[in-house]
């Protein structure tokens, strides 16, 4: 008897499901705006407005990709562990490489620097610490924080902007990063804890 032909119609099995390869469209993308935080920073330590524009070019597209590679990844089914790891790991070299510029350029006090980029490697340091019981994916929160640090970034760099709507976006980005590092915090405290007590069980 012969096998009935195939319509290519389908549904995908559980185990070809999970088979997605970490080399797609959506992880290339966060490679690549991983590859670009150095032209960006090179871009802000030359003098000249044309080249600030241009580091603002590079930052934005840059940032549009961290929408585009996530979009890619949920609507094609291409959510991996290394993109679950990568692409947020990828936002806070652009948005850590944009802040010491601004810093070294004296435009953004170190101490705000300083109180992101603890979070930021905090929660970095903190997602490796629990990978074996689970990945601790980007959330709602930490989506909105990387956003509000992207506005306040972008009206740092570019010239012109009044220092008080600069001052006002940056102090909404640095509370809210605050509060979503503290909230990983707690993800982090009860997985570990769901998977002692599974263990345990």
């Amino acid at each position: 008897m012969t096998n009935p032909p195939e319509t290519g119609t389908e549904p995908m099995t559980a185990s070809v499901a999970r088979q997605v390869s970490p080399w797609n469209i959506a992880n290339v993308l966060t490679v690549l705006r991983l590859v670009v935080v150095p032209f960006f920073v090179g871009c802000m330590f030359v003098d000249g407005t044309g080249w600030r524009y241009a580091a603002l070019l590079v930052f934005l597209l840059a940032s549009l990709t961290d929408q585009l590679d996530g979009w890619l990844a949920r609507r094609y089914g291409l959510i991996t562990d290394f993109g679950k790891i990568a692409d947020p790991i990828a936002d806070k070299a652009l948005i850590g490489a944009a802040l010491v510029a601004l810093s070294l350029l004296a435009e953004v006090p170190w101490w705000v620097t300083g109180t992101i980029l603890f979070r930021e490697i905090g929660v970095t340091v903190l997602r490796f610490m629990v990978i074996r019981h689970g990945v601790i994916p980007a959330s709602y929160g930490g989506k909105v924080k990387t956003v509000l640090q992207i506005v306040a970034i972008a009206l740092y760099i570019l010239p012109g902007m009044p220092e008080a709507l600069r001052w006002a976006a940056m102090g909404l980005a640095l509370a809210v990063t605050v509060v979503t590092g503290l909230d990983y915090v707690i993800r982090a405290v009860r997985l570990r804890k769901v998977a002692e007590k599974a263990r345990g069980g």
